[in-house]
C-alpha cells in the first residue's frame, strides 16, 4: 500500500518507517492514524522483516503528538458524542497494541520533540535511541484531557518508575534527552547527526539473529511485563527455548547426515 503520511523503506531484513508530516512536526492526523494502523497490522504477518526502525522526518522532531486541528475539522457539536469520541480514541490506541504484538523488535530513533502520542510511540518501541536535542513530554494533561493516555499509564512507570511517571503525567513537563536517559526513558544518547547511523547499526546487529528467536524474545518480554510471578515468566521462557533448541538440534542432525 502507498502511504501519504508515512515513508517505508526496506533494506534486507531491516525496515525503516518514517513519520512524514514534517511541516506539522509529524503530528498524527486522521490519515496518519489510519495509515499507521494499516502499516502495523501488515507487520503482524511480515516474517521477512526482522527489525523496524521508527523515526520522524524533518529537523524539528520525531512526533509532536495528535493533530488537534485536524481532529476537529469537519465535525459538528452534535457529532462529538462520548460514544463517537470513545470509538475514535480506542482506534487510535490500537496502534500501540499493534506495535507491541508485531514480531519485529522496534528501534525508535528520536530527535527533537516526542510529545504526547510521539512519546507513546517511543515507549511502545522496544529500544529508544535519542539524540541530545530530543525532548519527551506526556503532554496530554496540558491540552485539558487526562494525563494518562495512549498506554502511558501502562508503559511509562515500567520504564522510569512509578513516582517519575506520576510526575510526568500530572505535570506534563518536558523532559530533555539527558534526563530521559538518566531515568531510563531513553536507552542510548547520541549526537543528532549520528542518530540514524546508530539505529541502523543496532538494527543490523539484531538482523543477524534468528528472526524467530527475535519474535519469541519479544513475546517473552511482553509476557514478562504482565507476569504476576517468576513461574509465569519461566513458563514462557521454557516454551520458547524448547522451540529454539528443537530447531537447532534438527539443523545439527541434518548437518551430520
Amino acid at each position: 500500500m502507498d502511504y501519504e503520511t508515512l515513508i517505508y523503506e526496506v533494506e534486507g531484513p531491516v525496515g525503516t518507517l518514517t513519520l512524514n508530516r514534517p511541516r506539522s512536526v509529524n503530528a498524527v492526523n486522521r490519515q496518519m492514524m489510519e495509515e499507521l494502523l494499516d502499516f502495523w497490522e501488515r507487520r503482524q504477518q511480515d516474517f521477512d522483516t526482522s527489525v523496524i526502525i521508527l523515526t520522524g522526518a524533518g529537523e524539528k522532531g520525531f512526533c509532536a503528538g495528535f493533530d488537534l486541528k485536524d481532529a476537529t475539522e469537519g465535525y459538528s457539536a452534535e457529532g462529538m458524542t462520548p460514544e463517537n469520541i470513545y470509538r475514535k480514541q480506542a482506534r487510535f490506541s490500537g496502534i500501540l497494541k499493534l506495535m507491541r504484538t508485531c514480531p519485529q523488535p522496534i528501534i525508535a530513533a528520536v530527535h527533537g520533540y516526542a510529545m504526547g502520542a510521539g512519546m507513546s510511540f517511543a515507549m511502545a518501541s522496544d529500544i529508544r535511541i535519542a539524540s541530545r536535542d530530543a525532548v519527551f513530554c506526556a503532554a496530554y494533561i496540558n491540552i485539558g484531557v487526562g494525563g494518562a493516555d495512549l498506554a502511558s499509564s501502562y508503559l511509562l512507570w515500567r520504564l522510569v518508575g512509578f513516582g517519575k511517571a506520576a510526575e510526568m503525567c500530572y505535570t506534563g513537563d518536558r523532559v530533555p534527552a539527558e534526563e530521559a536517559w538518566r531515568i531510563g526513558l531513553a536507552d542510548r544518547l547520541c549526537e543528532r547527526d549520528e542518530l540514524l547511523a546508530q539505529a541502523g547499526a543496532l538494527a543490523q546487529n539484531l538482523a543477524y539473529k534468528s528472526p524467530f528467536a527475535l519474535h519469541l524474545t519479544k513475546e517473552a518480554l511482553n509476557a514478562g511485563l504482565n507476569a504476576s510471578c517468576m513461574d509465569e515468566a519461566l513458563m514462557m521462557e521454557n516454551r520458547n527455548q524448547s522451540y529454539m533448541l528443537t530447531m537447532q538440534l534438527m539443523k545439527y542432525l541434518e548437518q551430520q547426515r
